[in-house]
């Protein structure tokens, strides 16, 4: 069974680090395979998520290059995340499901029928970072990092498509931003847990671990199979998420 965890750990890093999403990979794993109580499970999990995705941050950026206004952007995502965890036990998630299958059909149907969005732009082609739009972001990423705070699935998702749209560049641009900003709200919504003493640090760390290597795995796909992987690693993970929200509802 700790095989079978690491593993796990190690494919979620994978996922995380191509387009997000690795949670759906990793919590089910938990739960069938430990007796931990949820909270106990959430906690070890994002664990593994901040080292992962922070590993598949610093590699994308080093090789992409983001904004400075990104590091800007982290911290407001991060401290929003630790205000939505604090608030998560307050709010229905049955509420927030129905809306976020609207919005996941709605992107999935937006990038199919626009196969140029977020491709066509070169990575020598600086965004646009008119005023306007890096207020427009900074609004955007306090309203996902609230949301990764308290139901989370699809937020790197959202953040790549969000940053395409303001910015209009490319999308392994955006990813790497969205990395930077994802591992903020991961620090953000930990920290609540670390406080609330639900860690499971022998197997946090662990898990951790085996992330980061499939991370690193899933960051050199991206960059080696550009911004057409990264589009149709989103239509996937909109199936996914989709078909998992729809079963839950």
């Amino acid at each position: 069974m700790f095989a079978l965890l690491v593993a796990a750990a190690a494919l979620a890093g994978w996922v995380d680090a191509v387009i997000g999403g690795g949670g759906l990979v990793l919590i089910p794993v938990l739960m069938a395979g430990t007796s931990m109580p949820p909270a106990a499970i959430l906690a070890t999990n994002k664990v593994a998520a901040v080292f992962g995705t922070a590993s598949a941050a610093v590699t994308l950026v080093r090789r992409v290059g983001v904004p400075r206004q990104t590091w800007g952007y982290a911290l407001i995502a991060g401290a929003l995340s630790a205000v939505g965890a604090l608030l998560a036990s307050l709010i229905d998630a049955s509420l927030l499901r129905p809306l976020i299958l609207v919005l996941l059909i709605a992107v999935g149907v937006f990038v199919a029928l626009k196969p140029e969005f977020g491709t066509r732009q070169s990575l020598e082609d600086q965004p646009v970072l008119t005023p306007r739009r890096v207020l427009a972001a900074a609004g955007l990423v306090a309203v996902i990092g609230f949301y990764d705070g308290t139901f989370g699935p699809g937020t790197g998702m959202f953040l790549i498509m969000g940053f395409t749209a303001l910015f209009a560049q490319n999308f392994l641009r955006s990813a790497a931003m969205a990395k930077v900003i994802n591992t903020a709200t991961n620090l953000g919504a930990l920290a609540v847990f670390i406080a609330g003493g639900f860690v499971d640090w022998p197997l946090a760390i662990a898990l951790a671990v085996a992330n980061i290597v499939g991370a690193q795995i899933g960051a050199r796909t991206v960059l080696g199979g550009g911004a057409k992987l990264v589009r149709y690693a989103l239509l996937t993970l909109v199936v996914v998420l989709s078909t998992y929200l729809a079963f839950q509802l």
